[in-house]
């Protein structure tokens, strides 16, 4: 079963029918997607022996007029009579637009053919034009139908689901409605969409048609789980999220249709197409990523509004798709008290139209006065703490110095040889990556598999070296974690590793790249020029890369050659002051040597661009989980630094005015996490 969590909104109403509801959280146990299936594995970004430039807009074009294949220009795609089509096939389409049915992404060159339904990347477009290869054109690059025991399940399922205004028992149908929204939501509607109810699970089921056909090709279910004070849905595809790219509400396009929206849940669609009549489309993976396979299918549209969430995250998620999709059609609608997402404005009798109507465009030539900005601004001011970014669930007193984690930032990570830099940092990214934060590693000092046998093992909170019986269990769960690794290990050239950098940003919206380390990322053309020089050229093509595509980066850089009973500070980072100038954040893994025994580890905050604050707190490390965490029973305190030279203060802590008392819950599974189980219950 494959499972994401969404948030809801309070339902106080629902506490006392909450047992009666919750009778069974998931699936039964006859309905139960079969065992997950190994051949299906997370894409390695490709290394690179020599830099290779990716495919460009301009090289597709000469490429098509060069073996005469006509072409139109799209909006994010090049849209070509496609060669993969028979001549028979050709005599039966009407206009010179419908033939045109061959997509090819600008940006990446991979293609989709909509009347065959060939696709691949473009390599295998040209080896195919060219008649190279080991098959025929249309046989070897068919997209793959669903697996057969995936087919078989998600027509039992579909079957045994009814449509919700067929329940026997009119209590259980308003209670079900009541729990998703759906109390303004008609019969029609559902109807329309063809959403049902599977009353053992309690889930809505919405169908994946195939494109081109009525053919059932996955399902998501979505069920309700009272959580405190409100409601969190939780959703279950099939097949696994990673190969669910269902844009729900397609087969109700028309070709004639020029305008869409876009909304990140099923529910959402249902209500503003039932308010306005404009045609909607749910992303399937919501928030989270809009992959560029699902672009050939909004070619079509002159206008797209997304209207995401009402969450400053879904704000940002709308600025990034947008991007995808050429900014120039796009308009956003702008998360707020009268403008919360769709099912709810439905709901409190908000006007739809109108909300749509303010959508704000995604794109303008320049900034000309603070009116373009002050909507901006304002955002800001009411959501502060969305504004600080995601905030870790092991390290709270980094929240408490960091505030969150940020887009768009450079942070520098430092501390002195063997103190732990790799798995520490591995830790941190981890925190965040399974919050939703999609995470790009790029490890050039240690190879991929031991960097995923250590997160595994800080997933885990264990070692699962003496209980491998559980390994497929949490390697099942890690593996839907939003974490890709690049292949590169050593030197490499920081083109390559950039021009990879901004494929995995369009292709996976990363939201985060971690780079271990700077130093074994100075390829071998930089042996012969000043070092120096070659780093600072590096730190700057690693901050314009944070700016330009908002994305955060991770640098691991090694300090300079210090005495062992010295802390290391911001001028110890190796190179010119460029580092420390160009990061957002700067952090130090302090490493003091004992005597009498083992040593004892902080993290230090030297620099805080965001507000300034920064300080020191401690690091235990667990040997069996390879984690560092705060000691639940331990008297110490945040320090807050207030010298200008980044030194810490070092005063007696415990007891003092203005001391910040730490945050023992540390563990990633005290958190609310959808991707992992709580260790404490025994594994089913």
């Amino acid at each position: 079963m494959w499972v994401l969590l969404r948030s809801g909104y309070p339902l106080r109403i629902l506490l006392s029918l909450r047992g009666e509801w919750m009778g069974r959280r998931g699936l039964p146990r006859s309905l139960v997607p079969g065992p997950p299936r190994r051949r299906y594995r997370k894409e390695a970004l490709p290394a690179l022996e020599v830099p290779v430039l990716p495919v460009t807009a301009t090289e597709i074009r000469q490429y098509l007029r060069a073996r005469g294949i006509p072409f139109q220009d799209g909006h994010s795609c090049l849209r070509a009579l496609s060669p993969f089509v028979r001549a028979s096939q050709l005599k039966d389409q009407t206009s010179a637009t419908t033939s045109f049915s061959l997509f090819i992404n600008k940006t990446t060159g991979r293609f989709l053919c909509m009347t065959s339904l060939a696709e691949g990347s473009w390599e295998d477009f040209q080896a195919s034009v060219e008649g190279r290869g080991d098959g025929d054109r249309e046989g070897v690059l068919l997209s793959e139908a669903p697996e057969a025991e995936d087919s078989e399940e998600v027509r039992r399922i579909w079957d045994r689901a009814i449509p919700l205004w067929e329940l026997p028992e009119p209590k259980e149908a308003q209670l079900a409605r009541v729990m998703f929204g759906l109390t303004k939501v008609t019969d029609d509607t559902l109807r329309h969409f063809s959403v049902r109810y599977l009353r053992p699970a309690r889930s809505l089921v919405f169908p994946w048609f195939s494109p081109g056909s009525m053919g059932l090709r996955g399902l998501k279910l979505l069920g309700a789980e009272g959580q405190g004070d409100g409601v969190h849905y939780v959703e279950t595809t099939i097949p696994r999220p990673g190969a669910y790219h269902n844009l729900f509400g397609l087969p109700l396009i028309s070709r004639r249709d020029a305008e869409v929206v876009l909304t990140s849940r099923e529910l959402d669609s249902l209500a503003l197409n039932q308010s306005t009549g404009l045609p909607t489309l749910a992303l399937p993976r919501g928030t989270s990523c809009l992959p560029p396979a699902l672009l050939p299918y909004l070619e079509q549209f002159r206008r797209i509004v997304l209207w995401l969430g009402d969450d400053l995250r879904s704000w940002e998620a709308a600025k990034l798709f947008a991007r995808k999709l050429n900014p120039k059609r796009c308009s956003l609608v702008r998360p707020g008290d009268q403008q919360p997402r769709p099912l709810e404005a439905l709901n409190r009798g908000l006007n739809l139209s109108r909300i749509l109507r303010s959508a704000l465009p995604a794109w303008h030539k320049s900034i000309v006065s603070f009116r373009q900005l002050r909507e901006e601004v304002l955002g800001e001011l009411s959501n502060v703490e969305q504004v600080a970014g995601v905030r870790w669930s092991r390290f709270p007193d980094l929240n408490r110095l960091l505030k969150g984690h940020r887009k768009g930032e450079l942070t520098v990570f430092t501390g002195p040889t063997g103190s732990g830099k790799t798995t520490f940092i591995s830790e941190y990214a981890l925190d965040l990556c399974t919050q939703g934060v999609n995470t790009l590693w790029g490890s050039f000092e240690i190879s991929n598999v031991r960097l995923a046998r250590i997160m595994l093992t800080q997933f885990a909170l264990g070692r699962l070296e003496d209980q491998l019986d559980k390994y497929d269990e949490w390697a099942d769960r890690f593996e839907d974690l939003p974490l890709y690794f690049m292949t590169f290990h050593g030197q490499q050239s920081i083109r390559t590793v950039i021009d990879t950098m901004q494929h995995a940003v369009y292709v996976y919206d990363i939201c985060h790249v971690v780079i271990d380390n700077l130093q074994f990322m100075m390829g071998h053309e930089q042996l012969s020029t000043d070092r120096i020089a070659a780093q600072d050229y590096i730190v700057g093509a690693f901050r314009k890369f944070a700016t330009d595509n908002s994305c955060h980066v991770t640098l691991v850089i090694h300090p300079r050659k210090e005495d062992d009973d010295k802390e290391l500070q911001t001028a110890s980072i190796f190179g010119s002051a460029k580092a420390s100038q160009e990061a957002d954040n700067v952090l130090i893994l302090q490493d003091r040597k004992l005597v009498t025994g083992p040593g004892k580890r902080y993290l230090q905050v030297s620099k805080n661009r965001f507000d300034g604050d920064t300080g020191v707190f401690p690091l235990e490390f667990n040997k069996s989980s390879l984690t560092f965490s705060i000691p639940p029973k331990s008297k110490a305190r945040l320090k807050k630094i207030k010298d200008d030279n980044g030194l810490v203060v070092k005063k007696p802590s415990s007891g003092k005015k203005g001391a910040v008392p730490q945050n023992s819950e540390t563990c990633l599974g005290e958190a609310r996490n959808p991707y992992q189980p709580d260790p404490s219950k025994p594994s089913r």
